[in-house]
Order: structure tokens, then sequence, then C-alpha cells
């Protein structure tokens, strides 16, 4: 039997696990997240399939792509709860279950409905892909090794993006997209496997924890939390929005407005996605150094966030001149805000990680799931205005951007002194 992992790093500012032990536990956390990112994206790619096959409009597309990222979001308050008292580990491998069946579900659908609801269940059963292993890299390690592990771990999820693009769509005419669901659901057992195997047993639940009277404890002091309150409308539009395009819109946006044809959209969600991987991957190099110097999460994302801002109306008002590469920059700006994820999770107590970390992923995916389906409502809307396709995209972006802009001068208005290492 696998002995338990030592718990609550708060007191050190290093690993309580063994160099072997948490290398071998990342590499199983990020071979589940990494097929959950790629499910997430693959949307984009197969958006001209699924419009062609079903003849969607762009409501409907919004609605199956977040359909996913409704069922993620539904799960997130129960989970985290279940995080904090049963552990992640045996969390992580109930939930990775259900995303067998959503996949298997997906490849057997033959309707709108069917899709829908199966790709709602594939998000349920990956809700956990990220926020178990934040939850045991918080109990884990210490504040650095933590920021470091995330942004690696966001990297992974990059990776998936990217692997859900062009290898996709090479891979659409040799197998179709339903053998690819079925390879899906293979592939989240071998994960299921892998962490049975080489994760560690949850160590016994944080006292506090198993005092809890529901699933749903605790999570006022969560929602009541300054740093939880100044950064949440910037997860919900910010944050949901940089995902709302990469793992949708953008796709669209260079089909309908750019003109490009499926594939040339393919390389473009490619490019875009490379490009993101690279900057999670320099953020997990360059925080710890930051941190070291006296930085904050707060801070970094009170510089970044402008150019992001700016990055997203020069997108709106090029109109069909912002192609991949408008839509790249936007997303690589838009990461500083994921360093709001291990901040959020660091101004709580070990014993509440995992409901602070579902409640803020909540409003990010709740985010999402209203983005993607509002800004294709949008375009609709405009459309039967008489707009044209390209001002039909133009507006609803537009209005994405002033939600942002909201969304970071409510972030402004908050305090550093409550940041976590803040002098």
């Amino acid at each position: 039997m696998s002995r338990p992992i030592a718990l609550d790093p708060a007191a050190t500012a290093s690993s309580s696990v063994p160099m072997r032990t948490a290398t071998l536990m990342f590499l199983s956390f990020a071979f589940a997240y990494f097929f959950s990112a790629l499910v997430r994206g693959v949307t984009a790619t197969l958006a001209p399939e699924f419009s062609a096959e079903l003849d969607l409009n762009a409501g409907d597309l919004g609605l199956l792509a977040g359909a996913y990222f409704f069922g993620f979001a539904f799960m997130q308050l129960p989970l985290g709860g279940a995080l904090d008292r049963f552990g992640p580990r045996r969390v992580l491998l109930v939930f990775i279950a259900v995303a067998v069946l959503g996949c298997a579900a997906f490849a057997l659908a033959r309707s709108f409905l069917g899709l829908t609801v199966a790709r709602a269940l594939i998000g349920v059963g990956v809700s956990a892909c990220l926020m178990a292993p934040m939850t045991t890299f918080r109990r884990s390690f210490g504040a650095t090794a933590q920021m470091r592990a995330n942004s690696w771990m966001l990297m992974t999820g990059s990776l998936g993006m990217v692997a859900s693009t062009l290898p996709v769509q090479w891979l659409l005419p040799l197998v179709g997209w339903r053998a690819l669901f079925w390879a899906l659901a293979l592939l989240f057992a071998v994960a299921i496997a892998t962490i049975a195997w080489l994760v560690p047993s949850d160590a016994p639940a944080p006292s506090s924890s198993r005092r809890s009277d529901g699933a749903l404890a605790g999570y006022g002091g969560v929602f009541r939390h300054p740093t939880f309150r100044r950064f949440a409308p910037m997860a919900f539009f910010q944050y949901g929005g940089m995902v709302a395009v990469q793992s949708l819109w953008a796709g669209p946006w260079m089909v309908q407005v750019c003109g490009f044809t499926a594939q040339q959209a393919a390389r473009g969600l490619f490019g875009i996605n490379v490009a993101m991987l690279l900057s999670f991957m320099s953020w997990g190099v360059v925080v710890p150094r930051l941190y070291a110097r006296g930085w904050t999460a707060q801070r970094l994302i009170a510089r970044g966030t402008p150019l992001c801002l700016a990055v997203l109306a020069t997108a709106v008002l090029l109109g069909s001149g912002a192609t991949a590469w408008a839509w790249g920059a936007f997303c690589v700006s838009s990461t500083v805000v994921s360093l709001s994820q291990p901040a959020v999770a660091q101004a709580f107590p070990t014993a509440l990680a995992g409901r602070a970390l579902s409640a803020y992923n909540l409003l990010i995916f709740v985010g999402v799931f209203l983005l993607q389906w509002g800004i294709g409502l949008a375009i609709d809307g405009f459309k039967a205005l008489g707009w044209g396709i390209e001002s039909s995209f133009q507006g609803a972006f537009a209005l994405l951007t002033l939600c942002c802009v909201a969304s970071y001068v409510w972030f402004l208005r908050g305090d550093d002194r409550t940041a976590p290492g803040a002098p």
C-alpha cells in the first residue's frame, strides 16, 4: 500500500515530498490534464464539422462548446468540499471515470441534444483534473514551488490545446471525430491507472475539513474573503474571456471574419496554443525569481493587464485584419491573470484550499460558459439587426472588451496589503 503524503507545507518554503515522488506525481496529474485540455479545445477545430453535419448557427455552436464548461462549473462547489474532505487523489479517480463515460457517450451521440448532454458530462468528469493537482500542490509544496508547479500544469494544458488543433485536423480524414472520442475515453482510462499507481494515497484530511457538515460547508468565508472578491470579476470576464477565445471563438473568427479555410484556421489555432504553452513555461521559470524580488501576483496582474486590454481592443478594431497573431497576442498577454489562482489558494489555510480553488474555478468556468454562449448570441443578434458578419463579430467582442475593462477597474480598487506575502 502506498504511503500518504506528508501534508501542510504552510510552515515551510520547500516541498515536503521527495523529488522523485513529486516528479511522478506531477507527471501523472499532467497526463490527465493534457487530455482534459485537448477535449476542452477540440470544439474550435471541429466547429466546421459540427456546423456542417448538424446545421448549427453561432448560438448553437456556442452552446455545444459551452456545455463542457457548464458541467465543469456545476461541479466546482461540491468538488471543493470533496477535495478537502476526502483528498485530491481519491476524488480525481472517481471524476475521471465520469470523463470516460462522457467521451463514450459523445462518440455514440446522434443528435445535437445528445452531443450537448455528453459534452456536459465530459465537463463534469474533467472538472477535477486541475483542481485536484492544485490542491495537492497547496498541501505538499511551499509557495514558490507551488507557483512553479501550477504554471507548468497550465503549460501542460496548453500542450493539450496545441494537440487539439493541427494534430486533430490531420487525424479527422483518417479516423473521423467519433473514433477520436473513443480514443479519448481509452486514454482517460489509462490516466486513472497511472494516477492510482504513481500518486501516493491521500493523508487524513485536516481536522477542520473533517468537521464540515456538508460538501458546501465553508464557502461563506471563501466568498467573503477580500482577496477572492478582488479577483472575482477578472476571473469571470478576463480569464473566462481568454479561455472562451482560445477554446472556441478564435476559430470561427478566422473562418468567418478573415476568410480562412478550416485547415488554415487549425494552423492558426496551433500557433496560438504553442504561444500559450511557451508563455506558461516562461511563467514557471520567471515567477519564483520575481517573487524573490518582492513582486506579488497582484502587482504583476496590475502591471500586465493593460497590455491585454489594449491587444483585445486592437483586435476588435482591426476586424478581418486580426488573424491568428492578434488572438495569440491576446491569449498570451492574458496568461498573467493565471497567477491569480495560486494567489487565491495562498490566501486561505490548507484546510480550505480545495474549496477556495474550486470556488474561484467556478467563477472562471461559469464565465467561459456564459461568454462562449453569449458571444454567439450577440453575433446572431447583431446579424438579425442587419449587421454584416465582420461587424457582428466586432460588436460582440467590443462588449467583451468593455466587461474586461470594468473587471480590471474593480481589481484596482482592492488593497495590495491583502496579498499573500505582501509587506
